[in-house]
This record gives C-alpha cells, sequence and structure tokens, in this order.
C-alpha cells in the first residue's frame, strides 16, 4: 500500500469548549501541500494529531507510513548534541572504537560505516556544516532548525511534516529548505505562510472555521482562486441583502393593503349596505386568506434572512484583515535616528556590532539583513535603549516603538484589553475595542489572556497595541514582523506599512515582503568573523 494520510470526520476543541474545527475530511498522498489559514485556526493542532501527539476527540486519523514531524520550537536537551539529535550517537561511537581498536566482534559486526557520510550529506542538504558531536546549545536557532529539519530526511520518512519551517532562517537556511522541498519526492505537509515556500508546494489546504478546503496549485493558484471567492461571496451577499429588501417591502406593502381592505369592510358594515351574513363570509374568507398569507411571508423573510445570515458568515470568513495606521505627522526633515561609531553586543568581550553609523531622515524605511548571528536583533535593542551601547552615540528624537520576536511588551497574565489600555493609558475604552477589533480581536476575543494566544495572534495583539494608537509612533522598529503571521495578516501588514508616513528600521529574511513595502535602502550586517 503506498503511503497517505487519511483524515474522516475530524473534530478538535480547546480546553474551554471552543471548536477550532469540525467534520475535517482530507486525505494525503505522495505530494507538498501547503497548510494555510488564519492565526489560531489549529494548523499546529492539526499536525500534532496527525502525529498522534494529541487524540482526535472525534473522528479517524489513518496514516499508512511513516513521518517525520518537526515542531515550530526545537527542544533543546542540556548536553545534547547533533549526533543526539539524529539519534545515532551510540552508533558513532561504535565506529569511534572500531578505529582504535576497542570494539567487540559483535560491535563489529553491526557498524554502519555508511553513517558519517549520510549524516554528513544530510546536514549538507539543509546548508550546515556541523560535526556530529557539536552542543545543540553552541548553535543558533536558525542553525538547530536546520539541523532538526535535516536529522528529519536522513530518516527517509514517508512523510515530513513541518511546522513553519523557515521561521528564525536567515536567507541561506530559507533557500536551503526551499531547495530542500522542491526536490523531494516523498510526502509533505507544510504549515508555513512563507510565500516563496508556498510557490513549491503541490496543493494547498485552508483552514478556516468553515472546515478545510483544498486548492490544487501552488500559493499563486490559491490566492487567485481566493480573490475569485471573495468576489463571488461580495456578489452573493449583496444579492441576499437586495432579495430581502424587496422580500420585506412586500410584506409591508401587503399588510398596507390588508389594512386598506380590512377598513373598507368595516365602513361597509358600519353603513349596513351588504347583509350581515355576507360580511361575515368575507370577513371569515378575508381572515383565512390573511393567515396563510401571513405565515408564507413569514417563511420567504426567514430564508431571506438566513441567505443573508449564510453569506455574511462567509463574506466575514473571506474578508481580509485591515490595519489603518493614522498619520504620525512626521516632518520629512526631522532627523528620527543617528548612529555615530556604535558599538555594542551582549558578549562584551566579541561585540557584534562594531563602529557603526547611521542616519535617518523623514519617513525613510530601511531593511537590516545579514545572516543569523550577524547581529541584527541586538542593533534594534542598542536603538531601543534595552542595551546599553560600549561606544560610540545614539541619538533617537521621536517617538518609537520596538515589536521584538517574542512580543515581550505583552504581559502574558492579562487580557489583551489590559495590555491595550496599560501601553496606551489615554486611550478610550471604546478605542481600545476598536482598534482590537481591526486586527480580528472582536467582543470577548479582545478579553483573552495573552498566554493562550498563538505565536500569529500574539504578533498580531502586538502589532494592534503599537498601530492601533491614536497618534502612532514617528519610527518602528520590527524584528521579524512577519513570523507566525497568516498570509491574510502578512498582506493586510504590508498595505498598512506601505501607507505609513513614519520611519522605519525592519529586521526581515522575508525578500517577498520587503519587496512588497518599497524600501528607502538596506543595512547589510554581513557575514561575521
Amino acid at each position: 500500500m503506498s503511503a497517505s494520510i487519511s483524515l474522516t470526520g475530524l473534530g478538535w476543541s480547546t480546553p474551554d469548549g471552543v471548536p477550532l474545527f469540525t467534520n475535517i475530511n482530507l486525505s494525503f498522498g505522495p505530494e507538498r501541500t501547503g497548510l494555510v489559514g488564519r492565526n489560531g485556526t489549529g494548523k499546529t493542532t492539526l499536525l500534532r494529531l496527525i502525529t498522534a501527539s494529541l487524540p482526535p476527540q472525534a473522528g479517524t486519523i489513518q496514516v499508512h507510513g511513516t513521518l517525520g514531524f518537526m515542531q515550530q520550537e526545537i527542544p533543546t536537551l542540556s548536553g545534547a548534541t547533533v549526533g543526539d539529535l539524529f539519534g545515532v550517537s551510540p552508533a558513532l561511537a561504535v565506529l569511534d572504537r572500531a578505529e582504535t581498536g576497542e570494539a567487540s566482534t559483535e560491535e563489529l559486526a553491526d557498524a554502519d560505516w555508511t553513517l558519517p557520510i549520510r549524516m554528513e550529506t544530510a546536514l549538507l542538504r539543509c546548508g550546515l556544516d556541523a560535526e556530529a558531536k557539536t552542543p545543540l546549545a553552541a548553535l543558533s536557532g536558525g542553525q538547530r532548525t536546520r539541523a532538526s529539519l535535516a536529522a528529519l530526511i536522513f530518516r527517509e520518512p514517508d512523510f515530513l511534516l513541518l511546522d513553519e519551517p523557515t521561521n528564525n532562517l536567515d536567507r541561506a537556511g530559507r533557500r536551503a529548505v526551499i531547495d530542500l522541498l522542491r526536490g523531494w519526492r516523498a510526502g509533505a505537509i507544510v504549515v508555513s505562510h512563507d510565500r516563496e515556500l508556498l510557490e513549491e508546494m503541490d496543493a494547498v489546504v485552508e483552514l478556516n472555521t468553515l472546515g478545510a478546503t483544498r486548492y490544487g496549485g501552488n500559493c499563486s493558484a490559491y490566492q487567485r482562486r481566493k480573490a475569485e471567492e471573495r468576489q463571488a461571496t461580495e456578489r452573493r451577499l449583496a444579492d441576499a441583502e437586495k432579495h430581502l429588501a424587496e422580500t420585506e417591502r412586500s410584506a409591508q406593502q401587503a399588510l398596507e393593503r390588508k389594512a386598506r381592505k380590512d377598513s373598507s369592510g368595516r365602513k361597509s358594515r358600519a353603513r349596513g349596505d351588504q347583509p350581515k351574513i355576507l360580511l361575515d363570509a368575507a370577513k371569515g374568507r378575508s381572515e383565512a386568506s390573511g393567515g396563510a398569507n401571513a405565515r408564507l411571508r413569514d417563511i420567504r423573510q426567514d430564508r431571506a434572512q438566513d441567505a443573508v445570515s449564510s453569506a455574511r458568515q462567509q463574506f466575514e470568513i473571506l474578508q481580509p484583515i485591515r490595519m489603518d495606521i493614522p498619520s504620525t505627522g512626521l516632518p520629512s526633515s526631522r532627523q528620527v535616528l543617528k548612529l555615530n561609531a556604535v558599538t555594542g553586543g551582549y558578549d562584551v568581550a566579541h561585540p557584534v556590532i562594531r563602529d557603526l553609523s547611521l542616519s535617518v531622515t523623514g519617513p525613510e524605511r530601511i531593511a537590516i539583513t545579514g545572516p543569523n548571528g550577524s547581529g541584527k536583533t541586538t542593533l534594534l535593542s542598542l536603538i531601543a535603549g534595552e542595551l546599553n551601547p560600549q561606544g560610540g552615540k545614539i541619538d533617537l528624537n521621536v517617538p518609537f516603538a520596538f515589536l521584538d520576536q517574542r512580543v515581550d511588551m505583552l504581559d502574558p497574565d492579562r487580557s489583551l484589553r489590559d495590555n491595550f489600555l496599560r501601553l496606551n493609558p489615554d486611550a478610550t475604552e471604546n478605542e481600545c475595542r476598536a482598534a482590537l477589533a481591526r486586527f480580528r480581536f472582536r467582543a470577548d476575543d479582545a478579553l483573552q489572556e495573552v498566554r493562550a494566544l498563538s505565536g500569529g495572534q500574539r504578533l498580531c495583539a502586538g502589532l494592534a497595541c503599537v498601530l492601533g494608537r491614536a497618534i502612532p509612533p514617528q519610527l518602528l522598529l520590527l524584528d521579524e514582523p512577519t513570523n507566525h503571521l497568516d498570509l491574510d495578516a502578512t498582506e493586510a501588514l504590508e498595505a498598512a506599512l506601505t501607507a505609513y508616513d513614519g520611519a522605519i528600521l525592519m529586521v526581515s529574511h522575508d525578500e517577498v515582503f520587503l519587496a512588497n513595502i518599497a524600501l528607502d535602502g538596506r543595512l547589510d550586517l554581513g557575514p561575521k568573523s
């Protein structure tokens, strides 16, 4: 039997009873499938269900073949090495003993002499040059991601299950993952918002509150189909609302005709110009007819209202998010930021930023690029005042906001509403709710605790608190702002930043995103010796 994954009637709800998805029916074969959907729709949960990390609450899951699962966060056990990640440290130890003549006859009989070269090939395939004995703690987050992916393909599973595999990777790392999947001939299910990566998919499956829908083709084909669906849904909603208005108008006209007829009958009875028996019969027929007509009108109105409700629900699901940012009032000639020969870093003995000078004037937008470990996040921390420079001078002359990757500005034990009001003490309750609603946190969603949010929801909450102010900051310091954001939110952020009239300093490896926000320049920190 060929490798396959089948989901039948699958359902899952959060611990507090909120359904993530119901009655999911999907099948996956030896193809590359992108799994997309708005933040919080259950994409990671679905992967965990497939791998049996979670038991299904409803429905069944059938897996034929072996699975290799890479989570978003790569756990690092104390003292663990790259060889431990591959699960081959004992076998490599046998080879080491064999080389020194210390291996037993039984060990030599079972020794796998191809192991080192196969491991090295898997690592290089993922763009990582590392030894088996290298401690995982010595690797950067991006390097651990590459090592974890290499460990998966080393085992040659029938299916790769990857959860946001390009998050935290630099350009070289992203390229390695894209090249790997481009040449992958077995099955793969990839949760991602990375449009470059999704272009390599054979199909895209979207999760939303209505269920799961499969689209043939890559990201571009999926987005074209979604745009067509949005237009069709807008037409259906407009037609349904028009039909409801016509139904209500027709019902009102019928009520007015009946009222006029009833009034005429009462006047005729009062004049006594017809026999009472005829008037009573006419009244009975009128009441019977009126009751039947009223029931028919009610049925038609109910159906028209149901059609509007259904079309509106579909419209709200397909309607893109909007992130509207008010004007900052930043003058084009205002010096926003000046760095003069700045040196700094977390390792005082080896500062990652050395003698760096930079000037930002007016609404300039600059991308800070470079490989993992080149000091991009460190530079933002120095500018934001979270890290003191060891040398040089930083002049920051305008109100700013720093949105780091972990969104540490948010108190995890407070609700979104309370966080917004804490960070924006001059905001009214209505302004707070309106700002959060623009970022998909409506009604009771605004009362969720931050710790209960997914990574993408947490980032959207941070954006709401920063960009939803009545007067936004004149400088935005953004560290990988599209990490964890879904496709809709990423495109909305692109549109918002394109219209933003303040200055931007941004760390990002997402070249599609950077191309779409009309950069004025780049600061490439380059490789570090």
